[in-house]
């Protein structure tokens, strides 16, 4: 498939943190519940391994495949909504994060991108990863959150 037909959102935020501080807020679910509004990613994080997203109250979000892992570096993952049906009927999408220190800073870019074109998945992380990294930088930057409910 031509890359004209995929769709991509990119965000690139800086955080004032390390490079394995970054890291462990981005992979450990008692960390990622405190800035992703209750929710927790899950996995053994190894190529192969499965991953989930899941709400605080126990259901799955989204679900995937670890595809790529070079800590504190960069993580790569297939991701699929389980819980929207319009999403899920998209098929899987990718997701990258790229970590880089910058100085006292770690520059921090989330690549999500949809082989499909149009994807509805595509905008609906657009609305949230900003929001989501948002919380993850004040929370890192300043011990909390922005809110600890959905902006």
């Amino acid at each position: 498939m031509s890359e004209a037909a995929q769709s991509t959102f990119v965000y690139v935020t800086y955080i004032r943190t390390s490079p394995a501080t970054l890291w462990s807020a981005l992979l450990k679910p008692e960390f990622t519940q405190q800035y992703w509004y209750g929710m927790q990613m899950i996995s053994d994080w190894k190529p192969g391994a499965s991953w989930k997203l899941v709400f605080a109250d126990g259901r799955i979000g989204d679900t995937g495949e670890v595809l790529e892992i070079e800590p504190p570096r960069r993580l790569v993952i297939r991701w699929h909504n389980e819980f929207r049906p319009e999403l899920k009927a998209e098929g899987p999408a990718k997701c990258m994060f790229e970590l880089e220190p910058t100085g006292d800073v770690v520059k921090l870019t989330i690549t999500h991108t949809s082989v499909k074109a149009d994807s509805k998945l595509i905008v609906a992380v657009s609305g949230g990863w900003p929001k989501i990294l948002s919380n993850l930088k004040t929370l890192l930057e300043t011990g909390k959150p922005l809110a600890n409910e959905r902006l």
